[in-house]
């Protein structure tokens, strides 16, 4: 599926300067906050431009002279709820990129519907970029080739959002804490059958430590590659 222009240009181009003609009753800004309200009330599936244009008291038609369709609207949706990315704290690389990660985990939490808006092939703006480029220059000179650190941002990703998928799906309960009381209610039956799995449950039932999966996989993550730049450089 192609990437289509007229996304990216309303992404990438700024609008002229002192046009002539009456001034525009809309932004693209205020397009986009109409859009992301409603995804995080209802879902992407309640975002249209009939609803959007509604919310900004506006007839569709007239939407329709700011954003071209869907595509569009949810392609600046997608840019405004990303943000662009934050200064990370002057810290090593691997404390940086931590706090990288754990900030994205945050806008997937606040605004669940990006989950689905930030994979396959899609227009890309200047907010998401940014992320990429914090994450390459946090890595800049650590003996990794420019694939591998690409691969390391891909990965830390794929791990929050995969948390933050089952974090959406349970709720307040938390993802962890959801699993081990259906697990639990099963053992309760059949402990005999899977004693390791008992123990286990049994364990973190008693010493704690659930709902640390999110922290324990950034951690694992980032020891592989801290253990690849050390065999690379020799520090």
């Amino acid at each position: 599926m192609a990437v289509r222009k007229d996304a990216l240009a309303l992404l990438w181009d700024q609008p002229p300067a002192g046009r002539r003609g009456p001034k525009p009753t809309l932004t693209h800004a205020r397009i986009a906050a109409a859009g992301i309200e409603l995804a995080d009330a209802e879902g992407l599936t309640a975002v249209t431009m009939q609803r959007v244009a509604e919310a900004l008291d506006v007839t569709k038609m007239a939407l329709y002279r700011y954003v071209p369709g869907k595509a569009e609207l949810i392609a600046l949706m997608t840019e405004a709820a990303l943000g662009a990315a934050p200064e990370l704290p002057a810290a090593p690389w691997r404390q940086a990129l931590g706090e990288w990660a754990r900030q994205i985990f945050a806008g997937y939490v606040r605004h669940p519907w990006a989950l689905a808006t930030t994979v396959g092939p899609r227009p890309v703006g200047p907010n998401e970029l940014s992320w990429m480029e914090v994450a390459c220059a946090r890595l800049a000179g650590t003996g990794l080739t420019g694939s591998e650190m690409l691969d390391v941002a891909a990965t830390l990703i794929g791990h929050v959002r995969s948390i933050a998928q089952q974090d959406v799906a349970a709720g307040s309960a938390g993802p962890e804490q959801d699993l081990q009381q259906g697990i639990a209610t099963v053992l309760h039956e059949h402990r005999d059958r899977y004693p390791a799995l008992t123990a286990a449950l049994d364990a973190t039932v008693e010493q704690g430590g659930s709902d640390q999966a999110l922290d324990f996989g950034l951690a694992r993550i980032l020891d592989g590659v801290e253990l690849l730049i050390t065999r690379r450089t020799g520090a």
